[in-house]
């Protein structure tokens, strides 16, 4: 299917690449299984923080403010406490990482992790895949024009996508 956007919107530029890059990687490697644990860890911590904002609503609600105070208090060091570790995930486990697929080798298990960066005003797409197993990790990255992927009229060219994650992928398969 065709995939048009915006091509002077970079966050639109930036998901439709990533999109087309974890299509290749995912439908063209049945063999890889998407893991959602970065993804989870996120959502457990936002429900987290929105279950103490609801608690201490509810508290307050039922017990007005002089007599609510160390409830509040308790929720609102709470709170601050969980944006600031999902602020540290996102910052420094997450770092921009879009999918995570395992791959059973052998007896153990790859995984492998694609996240892109671009920045804003900027027309180069950084694409980085890592594989980690358990004798460590390999890394490998591209740097290209987003208009290296997308058409004059705004269609993501998903064959050159692919073309680029292949070639990252198979060079990486072979280092390990």
């Amino acid at each position: 299917q065709l995939v048009k956007i915006n091509k002077w919107d970079g966050s639109a530029v930036k998901h439709a690449l990533d999109d087309a890059v974890k299509t290749c990687l995912l439908g063209d490697r049945p063999y890889l299984k998407e893991q959602f644990g970065l993804v989870n860890t996120r959502l457990v911590l936002c429900a987290l923080a929105v279950g103490v904002a609801i608690m201490a609503h509810a508290w307050d609600f039922t017990h007005p403010f002089p007599e609510s105070r160390t409830v509040l208090l308790f929720s609102v060091l709470a709170y601050f406490a969980l944006m600031g570790v999902l602020t540290l995930h996102t910052t420094f486990r997450e770092k921009g990482t879009f999918v995570v697929a395992s791959q059973k080798y052998n007896k153990s298990y790859r995984t492998w992790e694609a996240s892109s960066e671009m920045k804003k005003y900027d027309d180069m797409y950084v694409l980085q895949l890592i594989v980690r197993d358990e004798r460590g990790h390999c890394e490998a990255s591209s740097i290209a024009s987003c208009a290296n992927y997308i058409d004059s009229q705004g269609i993501v060219l998903d064959n050159l996508v692919a073309l680029e994650v292949n070639r990252i992928f198979n060079w990486l398969l072979h280092e390990k």
